[in-house]
Formats: C-alpha cells, sequence, structure tokens
C-alpha cells in the first residue's frame, strides 16, 4: 500500500515537472532568427504573425498562410532589391500527423 502510495506521489510529481517546465519556455515567439522576411514586416505585422502562427489548429491552414506570407515578403524584397533568405524552421511542422 505504501509503495503505491509513493509510485503515485512520484509519478504525480513528475508529470507536474514536466508541465511546468514546458510552459517556463512559453509559446512560440516570432523574432528575426525564425521569421521570413522579418526585416520587411512593420511592428504591428509582426505581432499579427505570431498570433496567426500560434493560431493554426490544422496543417492545411497553416500551409496556406505559410505560402501567402512567403511570396508577400519575396515581393516586398524584390521591391527593395534584396534577396529573402530561404530555409529556416518550418513553422507547421508541430501540425503534421505522428508517423
Amino acid at each position: 500500500m505504501k509503495a503505491r502510495w509513493f509510485l503515485m506521489t512520484l509519478s504525480g510529481s513528475l508529470l507536474l515537472t514536466a508541465a511546468f517546465a514546458a510552459e517556463a519556455r512559453g509559446p512560440w515567439r516570432a523574432s528575426e532568427d525564425n521569421t521570413r522576411g522579418w526585416q520587411f514586416m512593420t511592428p504591428e505585422e509582426r505581432v499579427e504573425h505570431q498570433a496567426r502562427v500560434r493560431s493554426f489548429r490544422t496543417l492545411d491552414e497553416c500551409r496556406a498562410y505559410q505560402q501567402e506570407h512567403h511570396r508577400l515578403m519575396e515581393q516586398r524584397a524584390k521591391e527593395k532589391g534584396s534577396a529573402l533568405p530561404s530555409g529556416g524552421r518550418d513553422i507547421c511542422e508541430h501540425l503534421k500527423p505522428a508517423s
């Protein structure tokens, strides 16, 4: 009985620790290091972009937004005579089905 209580208490403590650790990292935040076209966005657009990225629930809606965002940033870069860096983190990765 004591061993079972100990295991249940230990399991609960480990779950709480993991939950607090995940929350401490906080939600994804847009920055110049992880947002394609950051330098071509206004501060208001950056806040809106971050909120939109956090709101997606399906891979399709995330991909549609991502493609449109990249198209717009490429257009802005071209207008300024700059090249838009490629690569970077896939903001829709977390919505892909587990394999």
